[in-house]
């Protein structure tokens, strides 16, 4: 009995709140203050502008949270904070509260819970409508925090120099502007809606890759992709389809391929008792709130899939210390 609590409840109705610290720390750029050193409540309310008493608190509230370590009256970065919420890390991801935490998707998630779950979905097409504006905010926000895995997943593709690739959903490019760095001579097609694509288009410009870097403009499903691909990105997209969309979109990809060429995924992948990994547990919840049919797939899963859609073997493998893996679906 004296395990029984309500704190893990408490937790989760007051979330909100630390979301809101996380936020409001982000914007006052507290952590990269913090990591320069002296960093009491009034040195920090100094360098951010604010009130020493509202910095304070907030600092005191991410210290009980585990975002900060508090020892006298000076704060201190846990390493994970300086890992990922410093600016001057180069593992820095505080851009993604942009996309996460965008009043289209509080709205998505708040405005009328039980309605998506007894729908099995989101009310409407969500943020999979043509050409949602969410989509700008996702290839601003989350472009920089994928930088890392983008070039670690080009240099394992790089292996087989792929010249000819194709980018499904780019969103803000970096999976294909990765490669193109790896890869000299590869010429990169990006296939988005339009205004996505201009944020992606920018990237390719800032990594020097522009004069072999192509942007096609459309529904992924609707748009002629052309033929003659060595390989097929789909980049965090499968997830936000059902089973037939996802053999439907795979199929696409194999018959843009040339012989021997390959497809592959970036994504959260489920353990067969659905609940493991937890990251990849709880991203199914943000599948069925903010889309109509996606979800989080096993291995198995993907498999039958990749084999409905003509592939001969799909193998993955892991992206420690992120929570995704990389699936290649290749030809006979």
């Amino acid at each position: 009995m004296a395990d029984i609590s309500p704190d893990l409840f408490m937790d989760a109705v007051l979330a909100y709140q630390q979301t809101a610290a996380i936020k409001a720390a982000l914007e006052l750029d507290l952590f990269s203050e913090i990591g320069k050193g002296s960093a009491t409540a009034e040195n920090l309310a100094r360098a951010t502008g604010s009130a020493a008493r509202g910095v304070r608190i907030l600092c005191d509230y991410l210290t009980a949270r585990g975002h900060l370590e508090k020892h006298g009256d000076q704060y201190q970065l846990t390493e994970s904070t300086a890992a990922f919420l410093d600016r001057s890390a180069p593992s820095w991801m505080g851009s993604v509260v942009e996309y996460l935490t965008a009043p289209e998707m509080m709205a998505l998630f708040l405005s009328d819970p039980p309605a998506f779950v007894r729908n099995g979905g989101s009310i409407g097409l969500a943020n999979n409508a043509p050409d949602h504006p969410i989509w700008v905010k996702f290839a601003r926000a989350m472009g920089p925090s994928r930088v890392p895995l983008a070039k670690r997943i080009a240099s394992e593709l790089a292996v087989s120099s792929p010249r000819k690739v194709l980018d499904v959903a780019a969103g803000h490019g970096m999976f294909g502007i990765a490669i193109a760095q790896a890869v000299v001579d590869a010429q990169i097609t990006a296939v988005d809606w339009d205004a996505v694509l201009s944020v992606a288009q920018q990237n390719a410009d800032a990594a020097g890759v522009s004069g072999r870097y192509r942007i096609l403009g459309g529904s992924a499903f609707d748009t002629d992709w052309g033929s003659g691909f060595d390989l097929v990105l789909l980049a965090n997209f499968l997830h936000q389809l059902d089973k037939d969309g996802c053999v439907t979109l795979l199929r696409k990809a194999r018959k843009s391929l040339v012989s021997g060429g390959r497809a592959v995924a970036v994504e959260f992948l489920l353990n067969e008792d659905r609940v493991s990994p937890r990251f990849s547990a709880m991203f199914a919840f943000q599948m069925l709130g903010s889309t109509p049919h996606g979800d989080t797939y096993t291995v198995r899963e993907f498999e039958e899939m990749g084999r409905a859609a003509g592939f001969a073997r799909v193998t993955a493998k892991s992206l420690p210390p992120t929570p995704q893996s990389l699936l290649l679906f290749e030809q006979a």
